[in-house]
């Protein structure tokens, strides 16, 4: 079985997609369900859920990236000691 090789974002990508995890998606799903409840706007389950969603699975990857990334660091930092 071949390995692939990582793809890795920039620091830019990384940290706008960050922002956008931990606090646009929790934001908007926050005030979505609010004003659904408030003014009987549809859907306001399905809505939230979905940002939800959306907001775990970009956390998760985020996670992922950043574990790849001190993982190789810790590696490369170990090589260039010796």
């Amino acid at each position: 079985m071949e390995r692939r090789e990582n793809i890795q974002m920039n620091d830019k990508v990384y940290n706008i997609l960050k922002y956008v995890a931990m606090i646009v998606l929790p934001a908007i799903g926050t005030l979505y369900s609010a004003l659904a409840g408030i003014w009987g706007m549809p859907y306001g389950d399905q809505v939230v859920g979905t940002i939800l969603a959306v907001d775990t699975f970009l956390g998760a990857l985020l996670g992922i990236s950043t574990a790849s990334y001190n993982k190789k660091n810790r590696v490369t930092d170990n090589t260039e000691t010796k």
